[in-house]
């Protein structure tokens, strides 16, 4: 980082090659190898060698770097100069719509029209250029897309690299978000609609009932598959506004949210993050038309399939397919000038999962993170590069002292808040010392009730209600034989926890914070839902004698914690207010919907913490009284509490389905042109002195 520390009073844009040539050095030096490194482990010499696979940027740094165009027609570094593209006469923009040539040539979206720009589509997706062929170019004096030689060809590997500089996942979602929330709540800056927008409409012959109708004092905007009614814009940010989240999910989405103006501002890159992962389908969901509304949640669906910690190259194909289907639903019900370049670049994120692994190996959370630790170091804003390197030389120094230094903490490295519980075991009857006891219970039963031996479900409730009694006999008979063979943590489990129970409102089990309902009742997190997935028999009715084991989800509400104390160790357990079945429906998109006032399951409500996942509720804008159930992101206990920099940024979410939206009903909705306005709300005013271009 120091190497990179530029002491100019402004960016130094294409002339960054000039300050990385020492890198570069560094870069060839590692390829060469060095000779003579240590490894202490082994306690031999070896020569160390390195190569660069990618760097990461966000896109405006991307062009500086790579030397490629980022702006005009051939905006796009992998398309190059098949770059889709097209130039709005009123709204003075290039947009990048066409995204039909990735789809089959067969697919009927190729033939349409009016629903997309006015013309039949023939053409294929573009070859992304090689290195050589890069360089070929760049050498030749091309400078149609490409504005220089990057450094980094220096480098004799660079030009064999299938990905030289990875787009960024974190930068392109939020821009794409910032559009969507902008488009819909039309937030002055961020709207992407507006007369210029219905101009370029009429231009290209396509929805053309959606040009502006002027008045003598107002011109009028009919309402698009896009546009949002005032009540529809309140019910938006009131659904925001109403959602806790669990502690450490994201910021409070509440403050975000202005009810006066109806917009959501201040939107940081992990806000937008978790928008398009989660909540934004979910504000969504009693709004807009069915087509459009899909077209956005198939969208936030592949945001969340992208950014998934593990996967599975078999489904990258289908992935990708329903990308490129998703794009092109979005020129259907969207405006031309809502597709700028990052809109664009989601078509090619497949190929870059494909090439160079999951996200979160590659995307600029750890180092915008980092880069707010650097400007911490800063004390004399009249010199911030001086600050942040004097600080970061004497952290490395101190740091490199302490390791010769017993029992010392490093410099710089906070002590984690979210400290462990130790469970040396998992609870009475789901430990491996416990498992034979159940088995030979289950056969003392049988044998005690011949005439029940074949009735499944009243063996199981027998085992339950006399199990522990049986138990705590049977060690107690064990003890008093020779070489018995009874650990210390059995004898406990089968003595009983002591009777005096200590509550608690708040519990930390694997840096995971829970609490009672009570306790999220006067928060403004939530951190009382957990869900259990359990091995449990499941019968068809009241009367029926031979139920079926297999996995079944619960879906509960912490009403109280407690702490079993067996003398030597402590178990931690939740009693919860379980979801009946008959609350629980899943719809056609994969939400998870609940009616927390049906309670069911009340003679079974304890569950150990150990147990549980975490998850939240946020209120069904759709259906009163219900809510949709979602997960928090799959953190590691290690990633959690280690000082790995990746750990902080595994924010993978779990999926609501496996598959995108079923888009085969669209056509039916809207037409075989795709043109026609099918809002049915008033019109949009616009003051005339409001009638220039967006």
């Amino acid at each position: 980082m120091l190497t990179l520390l530029i002491f100019v009073p402004k960016q130094p844009g294409n002339d960054i090659d000039v300050y990385l040539e020492p890198l570069i050095d560094d870069l060839k030096s590692l390829w060469v190898g060095i000779k003579g490194v240590y490894d202490a482990h082994n306690g031999e010499y070896f020569t160390l060698r390195a190569a660069l696979m990618w760097t990461i940027n966000d896109f405006p740094a991307y062009g500086n770097l790579s030397g490629c165009v980022v702006k005009g027609y051939k905006a796009c570094p992998i398309c190059g100069d098949d770059t889709p593209s097209h130039r709005l006469k009123n709204g003075h923009k290039i947009c990048y719509i066409g995204h039909r040539k990735w789809l089959p040539i067969n697919d009927p979206y190729r033939r349409q029209r009016a629903a997309f720009n006015g013309k039949p589509e023939y053409g294929i997706p573009p070859e992304p250029l090689t290195g050589e062929e890069v360089l070929h170019m760049v050498e030749n004096g091309d400078r149609v897309c490409w504005k220089k030689k990057s450094i980094f060809f220096d480098l004799e590997y660079w030009k064999y690299l299938p990905v030289r500089h990875a787009l960024d996942v974190m930068h392109i979602e939020k821009n794409v978000c910032d559009s969507i929330i902008g488009t819909l709540l039309e937030i002055p800056g961020k709207n992407k609609d507006g007369i210029a927008a219905r101009l370029d409409l009429l231009n290209m012959g396509v929805k053309t009932d959606l040009q502006p109708e002027y008045g003598e004092r107002r011109t009028r905007l009919p309402p698009g598959p896009w546009n949002l009614s005032r009540a529809e814009k309140r019910e938006v940010c009131n659904s925001f506004y109403g959602m806790k989240v669990p502690e450490g999910y994201s910021s409070n989405i509440k403050n975000l949210v202005s009810l006066q103006d109806s917009r959501l501002l201040g939107l940081k890159s992990h806000d937008c993050h978790t928008l398009m992962q989660q909540l934004l389908p979910v504000a969504i969901r009693s709004i807009l038309e069915k087509p459009a509304r899909y077209a956005i949640t198939r969208l936030c669906f592949f945001f969340n399939a992208i950014c998934a910690k593990t996967v599975d190259v078999s489904k990258l194909d289908k992935l990708e397919e329903d990308v490129v289907v998703t794009l092109c639903l979005l020129e259907k019900y969207f405006p031309p000038s809502f597709f700028d370049i990052m809109v664009h670049l989601v078509v090619h994120l497949v190929r870059e999962v494909r090439l160079c692994g999951p996200v979160y190996f590659r995307w600029m959370y750890p180092f915008e993170r980092y880069m707010k630790v650097l400007k911490g170091y800063v004390q004399n804003r009249t010199r911030p590069e001086s600050c942040i390197a004097e600080r970061y030389i004497a952290e490395e120094a101190v740091e490199f002292c302490t390791q010769h230094l017993s029992d010392v903490s490093t410099v710089g490295v906070p002590s984690s808040q979210k400290m462990g519980v130790s469970k040396p075991l998992s609870g009475c009857t789901n430990t491996e010392e416990v498992l034979p006891y159940i088995e030979q219970h289950m056969i003392h039963i049988r044998t005690a009730y011949p005439k029940f031996r074949k009735r499944t479900k009243w063996l199981q409730d027998k085992h339950n209600s006399t199990f522990i009694q049986w138990l705590r006999f049977k060690v107690q008979s064990e003890l008093e034989e020779d070489n018995h063979g009874v650990s210390e943590n059995l004898r406990w489990l089968a003595a009983g926890p002591n009777m005096a129970v200590p509550l608690y409102r708040s519990y930390l089990i694997k840096g995971i914070k829970f609490n009672i309902k009570a306790q999220d009742d006067v928060r403004t997190t939530q951190n009382s839902g957990v869900y259990l997935l359990a091995h449990t028999m499941q019968v068809a009715s009241a009367k029926d004698k031979n139920p079926i084991l297999s996995n079944m989800g619960f879906y509960g509400v912490i009403q109280e914690i407690w702490d079993l104390d067996y003398q030597k160790f402590t178990i931690p357990v939740f009693r919860c207010d379980w979801i009946d079945s008959s609350g629980l429906v899943v719809d056609e998109l994969g939400f998870t919907l609940v009616d927390l006032s049906k309670i069911g399951h009340r003679n079974d409500q304890f569950v150990l913490a150990s147990q549980v996942k975490q998850i939240f509720f946020v209120d069904d804008p759709m259906h009163r009284g219900w809510s949709v159930v979602l997960s928090m992101p799959n953190r590691e206990y290690n990633d959690v509490i280690g000082d790995e920099v990746l750990g902080d940024v595994i924010i993978e979410c779990e999926p609501f389905t496996r598959g995108m939206p079923n888009v085969d009903t669209f056509d039916e909705l809207v037409g075989e042109l795709g043109g026609q306005n099918i809002r049915g709300f008033g019109h949009k005013t616009i003051s005339a002195k409001n009638t220039g271009s967006d």
